[in-house]
This record gives C-alpha cells, structure tokens and sequence, in this order.
C-alpha cells in the first residue's frame, strides 16, 4: 500500500507570507523615518541646553554640547532618508549640515595649520544614545511591527 501526504494551501500559505513580508517591509522604512525624527528632535534639545550672545565669550565647558548662539547648527541638524540596505532593512542619517558641525562634536586642530585644538563638545552621540536608552526607538519599531501583524 502506497502511502502519500496531499498538502493543501501552500498557495495560500505562500501568498500570506508574501504580503507580511511587504507589511513589515513598509512598516520598518516608516519606524526608521519617525525614529529619525525622534533622534532629530533629541539633537535639537541638546542644542539648547545653554545659550550666549553672538561676540561674546561664553563657549560651553569642554564635554557639553555647544552653547547656543545663533541658531545655525541647531537649524542645520536634518533627517536624510530613509534609504533602503536590502531586504527590510532601511537606514536613516541625521546630523548637522554646518561646516563646522562635525569640528564641534568631535573636536580637533582649527585655524589655519591646525593652530588651535577645539575640545570636543559632543551632541548628536549624547542625544542619540539618550533616546535609545529611553526606549523610544525599540517603542517605534515595536508599535510599527505589531500593526503590521494586525494587518
């Protein structure tokens, strides 16, 4: 007696994981744009955490982020994507668009020949590391998956 296993609805079946797949696909690239935002949002408040007037000088103390005085780096912090990687997965780049953005996170040699060292005044690794240890950004993704299964 020959025996046999008929399987009925893999079409089905290959159908519904196709659209989950889709399902997830688009809520990933839309967690990964508002947890950009989120970030964006964190940079932009850490940039505002001390102020002095234009001509004056008041830098903020080596370690924290750099005083607010006019407004351009804060104003310059953009949101660049999201962008694909592959399969579900998306990448979204914020950070400053001033010149001198990158100098004041990081510090190092300014000036002509490298004559004077700035200190580094970090913001966007601070700011980004507050919002992940919040849990804000797990939150998105997770909000953005579970209403994909519901789908």
């Amino acid at each position: 007696m020959a025996g046999g296993v008929q399987v009925i609805g893999v079409s089905e079946l290959t159908g519904a994981l196709t659209r989950l797949t889709a399902s997830f696909n688009l809520a990933t690239r839309s967690a990964t744009a508002k947890a950009g935002h989120v970030v964006e949002a964190s940079i932009k408040e850490m940039l505002t955490t001390s102020s002095h007037r234009k001509g004056t000088l008041t830098p903020s103390a080596p370690g924290e982020p750099p005083s607010l005085v006019t407004g351009t780096l804060r104003r310059s912090i953009k949101v660049v994507g999201p962008h694909p990687l592959g399969m579900a997965r998306w990448e979204a780049q914020i950070g400053p668009t001033a010149v001198y953005g990158r100098i004041q996170e990081l510090g190092g040699p300014t000036g002509r020949g490298g004559a004077t060292d700035l200190p580094a005044r970090p913001y966007v690794a601070p700011a980004y590391e507050r919002v992940v240890a919040t849990g804000a950004v797990s939150a998105i993704y997770h909000q953005a998956w579970r209403a994909a299964i519901a789908r």
